[in-house]
């Protein structure tokens, strides 16, 4: 990965498309918003593999990402509270705290930050 400077930030070219990044929300994603992002749906993706390999019948998942920073210093995230809304019809409970177990150990994102940063779920079933 290449990361040029720009006069309010940094850009850099992907495949999908060009991504600004700034400490400026004006200008770009602030980088603990990528972070974050990169939990949340990290976690979202291998939640969604996990589901369907146990074959459990799902219409959607969102997923909230509720961030706790540490207020002196430099800011650092020190928490990622992830919330995610299962939508489907007969889906047991267990099955999913079983499935977030599966999800933790597998996504990528959070085994890279699990050591500096807390990563807690919650999770509501939606009937549809």
């Amino acid at each position: 990965m290449e990361f040029i400077m720009k006069e309010n930030g940094f850009t850099a070219n992907f495949e999908y498309g060009t991504l600004h990044i700034s400490g400026n929300e004006e200008f770009g994603f602030r980088p603990y918003q990528l972070l974050v992002s990169s939990i949340a749906v990290c976690s979202g993706g291998v939640l969604r593999k996990v589901l369907e390999k146990k074959r459990i019948v799902y219409k959607d998942v969102k997923v909230t990402a509720d961030v706790t920073r540490n207020p002196e210093g430099a800011q650092e995230i020190q928490k990622v509270h992830m919330h995610f809304i299962i939508t489907g019809s007969n889906i047991s409970e267990e099955k999913i705290e079983k499935s977030l177990a599966v999800t933790r150990k597998n996504c990528s994102m959070v085994q890279s930050v699990k050591d500096s940063i807390e990563i807690t779920e919650s999770f509501e079933i939606i009937e549809g």
